[in-house]
């Protein structure tokens, strides 16, 4: 799969783009300035693809084949359009489950995350262009295949989707210990759409303001939070528990 996922050259990156092929990251040797190179970053920034500007060192790292100072990741999944797939969802279901990403960076603990939602009946999983984890080989070998099952799509910024999704009567619960409010004290009842944040520094505070509930989970120990592939886990847990009852 590592060999399927991965392409190099500027001219080649150019046509795989020019092609509507799914890349999710782009990485560029600090420097570059031809005109051919010129080209791809501009596409690049109107597809919304993501680039990452690194030394050499790393490229040789990627591949030992002639990158031309560029290699870019080719997703193994097929991404959905995320205005589409939530109308389609919503049509189906009296209450549907979406989970939103919101710069979550491991593709381990994505896969994990995507597995999960499959386990739990999540409808669609919705993350951002850039700086979100892509799928990778070990994405979706930790998710043991469920990214060729859960519905995934992205957008510009997951503010928007919040929005959308409000619009379309979806409530917003976010995972958040910014809170009083636990996970027993919220609904995941109705049409609900669960936002995790990044490893680092969770939800970012703008899509914090805009989610219609924050909830945390209790902690009884010392330490103060739990991986976020686990805290996703217990979220989509209690809304299936909460919908079985």
């Amino acid at each position: 799969m590592e060999k399927t996922t991965q392409i190099y050259g500027i001219r080649a990156i150019i046509e795989a783009i020019n092609a509507n092929e799914a890349l999710d990251k782009i990485f560029v040797q600090k420097g570059l300035k031809s005109d051919l190179f010129r080209e791809l970053e501009n596409l690049a920034r109107k597809k919304g693809i993501s680039i990452s500007y690194v030394p050499v060192e790393k490229l040789n790292r990627l591949t030992k084949n002639n990158h031309q100072g560029v290699v870019a990741n080719i997703s193994p999944i097929t991404f959905h359009n995320f205005e589409e797939l939530v109308e389609s969802v919503i049509q189906k279901k009296e209450a549907p489950l979406f989970l939103l990403l919101d710069q979550l960076s491991d593709v381990r603990n994505f896969g994990a995350i995507i597995r999960t939602a499959e386990c739990t009946g999540v409808d669609g999983i919705i993350i951002q262009k850039k700086g979100a984890a892509p799928v990778t080989a070990d994405t979706i070998k930790t998710s043991a295949g469920a990214a060729f099952k859960v519905p995934i799509a992205k957008v510009n910024h997951i503010k928007d989707a919040v929005h959308y999704l409000q619009a379309s009567g979806v409530k917003i619960i976010a995972a958040s210990e910014k809170t009083e409010n636990t996970i027993y004290d919220v609904s995941f009842k109705e049409a609900s759409a669960i936002i995790m944040g990044s490893e680092d520094v969770g939800i970012s505070p703008s899509i914090l303001k805009a989610a219609d509930h924050t909830a945390k989970l209790p902690l009884l120990g010392e330490i103060e939070s739990l991986n976020v592939s686990v805290a996703c886990g217990v979220f989509l847990y209690e809304a299936v528990r909460q919908r079985l009852a």
